[in-house]
């Protein structure tokens, strides 16, 4: 019974995370609520920021006009969760240790469900290890 119930909720969660419009990084990242919840996260800041685009990134700053202007440090282009996994050379040596892990077995970029799942731990290190205030 209870894990009847388990199943349904866990269907109908899932059918309403597919629909939102909400949350789109969160979504990128943790496509499937199953899979989500079979991690056990250690919600830090930093990791909240990056799985949900809010916080200390220039760009959710700049969309509340908290700040002016979206450019990164890096002058290469608008401070995002993508930019900061992907491109930025402030980040570069952490991201290295992160992108050594996953071309083992995937290519880099990976997906960002993979960086969620399959990376998880790996990822939480990125992310803990990263300044996001970094100039």
């Amino acid at each position: 019974m209870i894990s009847e119930l388990k199943e349904r909720s866990l269907k109908q969660w899932q059918h309403e995370w597919a629909r939102t419009t909400k949350g789109a990084i969160a979504k990128s990242i943790f496509p499937k609520i199953v899979d989500r919840m079979k991690l056990t996260i250690n919600a830090k800041s930093n990791f909240t920021t990056m799985v949900t685009g809010h916080g200390n990134i220039k760009t959710y700053l700049h969309k509340y006009k908290i700040i002016q202007n979206p450019m990164c440090p890096c002058k290469q282009g608008d401070q995002s969760v993508d930019h900061i996994l992907f491109n930025c050379i402030l980040y570069e040596q952490d991201r290295d240790k992160l992108n050594a892990v996953v071309k083992r077995p995937d290519s880099w970029p990976v997906n960002k469900d993979k960086l969620g799942i399959r990376y998880y731990k790996n990822f939480e290190e990125f992310t803990d290890n990263i300044l996001l205030n970094k100039e």
